[in-house]
């Protein structure tokens, strides 16, 4: 992807007050597909009208920048949804006490993924850290540079 395209997009996205979340790129070359993911910063559900917002925000700038999108492209903003990936140090500390799936080679040998409950997360020396525990109430201190992907965990009640 156009690192140029997701500075842009995130300044524009944080330009209105809300986080940016992530920015996929999919389609094909003729039309693009831009798949931007919004939350707010006060907690609360985004809301259509905030995608609204963002969405004619992202289009003004991209329409005004030539060579971030050649043509003709469809623009799709939306919330995180409930499984929302965790990415940064942030992403950990506003969800401490939550559970998440965690893809890390050090869970290689229970398939790589594991569901754990956020304990805490800091930064030790300039080495963003979390720790986490697993279902078995272990422990374990990771590095956020050796996690490959991490989600927010969803358990439906029946």
């Amino acid at each position: 992807m156009n690192s140029g395209l997701q500075v842009v997009v995130q300044q524009a996205v944080e330009g209105l007050g809300y986080e940016f979340v992530d920015i996929r790129v999919g389609g094909g070359r003729a039309r693009p597909v831009l798949d931007v993911r919004i939350d707010r910063l006060d907690g609360t559900k985004v809301q259509v009208g905030d995608c609204e917002s963002v969405s004619r925000a992202i289009e003004a700038v991209l329409d005004a920048a030539p060579g971030l999108i050649d043509g003709r492209y469809v623009l799709e903003v939306s919330s995180p949804g409930l499984d929302r990936p965790l990415r940064s140090l942030p992403d950990w500390r506003r969800f401490v006490g939550r559970r998440a799936t965690v893809k890390s080679a050090r869970f290689a040998a229970v398939g790589g993924h594991v569901e754990v409950e956020i304990l805490s997360a800091s930064d030790h020396d300039a080495d963003a850290r979390v720790t986490v525990r697993d279902s078995n109430g272990t422990e374990h201190d990771l590095a956020l540079a050796e996690i490959e992907q991490a989600r927010l965990a969803v358990h439906w009640q029946t």
